[in-house]
């Protein structure tokens, strides 16, 4: 794996419509910038790109929590996605999301029993997505129903892939639209 960049953004919202969010609802994202090494060519095996993935979620993660100032316990929700440059395709995106690189975020973060939300796409220099955030015991959890935007100006290039963790200690600002509290999470299948 060639890493050209690494970069982390932190997003902390003290005031909602006026109202105090108090504590501050804060959200991390962790990127890696990374050399797609089956851009502009056809790999049938892309177990490289999978491997890939599985060390990513373990950095990009403990970057994440750590701009979180938080412990790993306490992180609440979480996300990926990625941003194939034009030279791949979507399926080097699924490669790293998908076969390996959950189950080191939940090792980095002591658990999780909720799916990890995920988003990909194509895109050139300064494309922006919103990584879906979704909590991480329970997906009927709505006040944890989120997204943050991420972009960086120069990524992905065209033979590269732009990779994202985003995290969370807590659900969106002022959330009221019911559902299932964060105190009545079972957490054993990943739903409730």
């Amino acid at each position: 794996m060639i890493v050209r960049k690494l970069v982390t953004i932190t997003d902390e919202v003290l005031v909602e419509m006026g109202q105090p969010v108090a504590p501050p609802t804060r959200r991390a994202a962790a990127i890696a910038v990374i050399a797609n090494p089956f851009a502009g060519r056809f790999g049938a095996d892309l177990s490289e790109l999978v491997q890939t993935g599985a060390m990513l979620g373990e950095m990009l993660t403990q970057r994440a929590v750590t701009a979180l100032c938080i412990v790993p316990a306490a992180v609440e929700s979480y996300g990926k996605a990625a941003i194939v440059g034009e030279a791949g395709e979507i399926e080097h995106a699924a490669a790293i999301l998908h076969p390996k690189l959950g189950a080191p975020m939940r090792a980095v973060l002591g658990g999780g029993a909720a799916l990890v939300p995920s988003a990909k796409k194509r895109g050139t220099m300064g494309t922006v997505i919103d990584v879906p955030l979704g909590h991480r015991n329970a997906a009927y959890v709505r006040s944890h129903f989120d997204a943050m935007e991420v972009s960086i100006p120069d990524a992905p290039r065209a033979r590269e892939i732009l990779v994202a963790v985003v995290l969370t200690g807590s659900g969106r600002p002022l959330a009221r639209v019911g559902g299932l509290a964060v105190g009545e999470i079972v957490g054993y299948d990943g739903l409730r």
